[in-house]
């Protein structure tokens, strides 16, 4: 790959969770409690949070990420036969303090060195956002947090992504956007955005329309990625 293949990008796009922060770290830290069951619960508990965005956008039953979230937790322990509100309430208080990737820092501060602005577009509420951001110590590093609050729908609905044009005054296909997640590069390339997958586990691409422009194994590739 070359070591500018792409240009003319203007700002950069993150996906949060999966992307810049590990999904999996809430029960990792848990780990002393959940004993075997941690990957197991990390990997439900996911799972189901993303299928609930999407259910809930299809029946017009919008609650935000956090209630999301919580109601997957729930499912997940349930499923798992993990009782008790105390372990409820670490899990859910570790997902504010996700663990970012080794590589976003250097990642970040290489983007703003050449100028090119930074953005969060997240199916997130901003509080939790926030709270990420803030614990990672990125906060001066990202131009703008953009949540699917402000309209009511999860990602991939095509009016998540027209938030970051709009926000950032940057045309979709000036934008490079990055996601680990494979329905959701899918869904900003098919809006008209430059993906980027970030396959951090092997994982294959989903069937639906909407290819990413590029695949790599991890952030710190991106600036190569870009030329800068």
């Amino acid at each position: 790959m070359p070591a500018a293949a792409m240009d003319d990008i203007g700002a950069c796009v993150f996906d949060a969770y999966g992307t810049l922060f590990d999904v999996a770290a809430a029960a990792m830290g848990c780990r002393d409690v959940l004993g075997d069951k941690t990957e197991a619960l990390a990997e439900l508990w996911r799972t189901k949070q993303l299928e609930y965005t999407w259910l809930r956008s299809l029946m017009d039953e919008y609650v935000d990420f956090w209630h999301v979230t919580a109601s997957a937790l729930d499912f997940a322990m349930s499923k798992l036969d993990l009782g008790g509100s105390a372990l409820r309430a670490r899990l859910m208080e570790l997902y504010l303090r996700l663990d970012a990737y080794g590589e976003v820092k250097e990642v970040l501060n290489g983007l703003k060195k050449a100028d090119i602005k930074t953005a969060i577009l997240s199916n997130g509420s901003l509080s939790m956002l926030f709270a990420a951001v803030g614990s990672a110590g990125i906060q001066k590093l990202i131009d703008e947090i953009i949540s699917v609050d402000s309209i009511r729908l999860y990602k991939p609905h095509r009016s998540v992504y027209q938030m970051a044009v709009d926000r950032l005054n940057v045309a979709a296909g000036n934008i490079c956007f990055m996601s680990s997640n494979t329905w959701d590069v899918a869904g900003a390339a098919n809006f008209g955005f430059r993906s980027v997958w970030i396959n951090r586990s092997d994982q294959q691409l989903d069937r639906i329309p909407g290819k990413p422009e590029h695949e790599i194994p991890s952030l710190a590739k991106l600036c190569g990625l870009l030329g800068v």
